[in-house]
């Protein structure tokens, strides 16, 4: 895993002020916490961050000051509701040589047999991994699943050092085909509303 190191620099100002114009000026307020160690906070560089972040939950960063690097792991992303812009981060300390726990992920690859569909029962499984080898996402083949198909756990291939609790038959992708709902044609459609009239003249 190629190394992403992400500079810092100690934040001194506080409250919602502080942070519109951190914001304004390129950056990015965190929370580095974790470890038994004090919560500390920092402002690194936006751009650079989000680049870090940007379709991976669970960024692994090495975070660089003046004096020291720390590994981190990304633990929480703040949005903005409205624009979506990442506000602000949390970030978990972690060692190099640990397990930790993490939400991956779930993303299908593959088509099913005929006119059946894959749907996506957990969006993300819960997992623990080498902090090195956090997979972005767990890959699962539908190719040629037939209709009435259910993938569930035991069926899923985790890559080496991976592993779950959850249960071995919790379903993860059902395959089926979509059922189509008949509609009344327009004569049947006109007719059945002609009699509803008709019940409703009677009364």
């Amino acid at each position: 895993m190629e190394k992403q190191i992400l500079e810092i620099t100690e934040r001194t100002e506080f409250g919602k002020g502080a942070s519109r114009r951190i914001r304004r000026e390129g950056g990015m307020p965190v929370v580095v916490y974790g470890h038994g160690e004090e919560p500390k906070h920092y402002v690194v560089d936006y751009h650079t961050a989000f680049l870090m972040v940007r379709g991976n939950a669970n960024a692994l960063i090495t975070l660089k000051s003046d004096s020291a690097e720390q590994l981190v792991m990304v633990k929480d992303v703040q949005r903005n509701p409205l624009s979506r812009v990442i506000e602000h981060m949390d970030l978990l300390r972690v060692k190099a040589d640990e397990k930790v726990a993490v939400d991956v992920p779930v993303v299908v690859e593959g088509e099913p047999a005929g006119d059946a569909i894959a749907t996506v029962e957990l969006m993300t499984l819960a997992v623990e991994a080498p902090v090195r080898e956090i997979p972005e996402a767990i890959t699962i083949d539908v190719e040629g699943a037939e209709d009435g198909a259910n993938i569930t756990i035991a069926d899923v291939k985790f890559p080496a050092g991976v592993t779950t609790e959850l249960a071995q038959d919790e379903v993860v992708v059902v395959i089926a085909v979509p059922q189509v709902e008949t509609l009344p044609e327009d004569g049947e459609a006109a007719e059945g509303a002609v009699d509803e009239a008709s019940a409703a003249d009677a009364e």
